[in-house]
């Protein structure tokens, strides 16, 4: 097979791959307000529910401070950390869905990834719809993303379109750790039922957006100049990172809200051993498409050992972490 012949197969296998995501966003999907069951009476948000109360899963849940909280203050801790939670994914999908369309904008006609990355803003803008009416019924005036992220995410959006590989592993940063964490709430039990039945549909319709991001990078990665690489190097662990803490830490505002002391919340974001171990279990799956590119050696792996996200890689997509290396 010559060269010309190995590239075009690549193509075609993936442009094959991008169909079939879209015909799976075709046969399953779902709207925020047909979907769920928002006035039924299991799923009602009432004072003093125990469904609220936060589990290991969630790691202000297994924290000693929260557990020696009255349960009371335990409810009322967990009522707003789910909607805060769901603040943040509404800002984040917000993002992405402005990158996306800068990403779009110029893009050329019949190629399959179009169509796909319509699907996706389609289900993002369902998503955006479910977190904040869950917001807004959960009667906790959440703060959401600190102020300094909501200032500079619009400039953000514009690396769809100048920069569009670095713009999708800036999606990958964001929708690894709530991923992640969702599924690991609902391995556990899972929480309240509109909680659960919202996670159910993020977790089902991430899986193909996060797949496309995976299939994007690799099929991309081999095109970019000399250049790109380099810089995507570099940033690669950078951007996960930093959009992980965005994602992953409450704003000053929602801590105060919260009432979790400055020095707990530095144990839990990310000083205790315990922290550091999430940490690192987040990115398992982006340290196995890191590795597929073959950029984590060398120097980079330096700089993801310093941003403790380093450790061992996914053997599959959504691996346990009891299941890598």
């Amino acid at each position: 097979m010559t060269a010309v012949q190995h590239v075009t197969q690549g193509r075609q296998e993936y442009y094959e791959a991008l169909r079939t995501l879209s015909q799976a966003s075709l046969d399953q999907h779902f709207e925020a307000f047909r979907d769920i069951a928002w006035d039924d009476a299991e799923m009602q948000v009432r004072e003093q529910d125990d469904r609220f109360v936060l589990t290991d899963a969630d790691e202000i849940g297994r924290h000693p401070w929260y557990k020696a909280l009255p349960r009371e203050r335990q409810i009322e801790v967990g009522t707003y950390r789910y909607a805060q939670i769901a603040k943040v994914g509404r800002q984040f999908e917000q993002i992405l869905i402005a990158g996306v369309m800068h990403h779009l904008i110029r893009m050329e006609n019949n190629n399959p990834e179009f169509r796909y990355a319509m699907h996706e803003v389609t289900e993002e803008t369902h998503h955006i719809q479910m977190f904040q009416e869950s917001v807004n019924r959960s009667g906790a005036d959440v703060f959401g993303a600190s102020r300094s992220w909501t200032r500079i995410a619009p400039l953000v959006t514009s690396a769809g379109s100048w920069f569009p590989e670095l713009f999708f592993v800036g999606i990958l940063a964001g929708e690894e750790p709530i991923d992640h964490l969702q599924k690991s709430i609902m391995r556990a039990g899972g929480s309240h039922p509109l909680i659960d039945r919202i996670m159910q549909i993020h977790i089902a319709e991430e899986a193909r957006h996060i797949g496309f991001a995976h299939q994007y990078l690799e099929h991309h990665w081999p095109q970019l100049g000399p250049v790109k690489r380099r810089i995507l190097t570099v940033a690669f662990p950078l951007v996960m990172r930093w959009l992980c803490d965005v994602i992953m830490v409450p704003s000053k505002q929602d801590q105060c809200a919260m009432g979790i002391p400055p020095e707990v919340a530095k144990e839990i974001w990310w000083e205790s051993s315990d922290s550091k171990k999430l940490l690192r279990d987040l990115f398992g799956d982006v340290r196995m498409l890191a590795d597929n590119l073959g950029i984590r050696k060398g120097p980079a792996r330096l700089l993801w050992k310093r941003l403790g996200i380093d450790g061992e890689s996914s053997r599959f997509r959504s691996a346990p972490s009891s299941a890598r290396g």
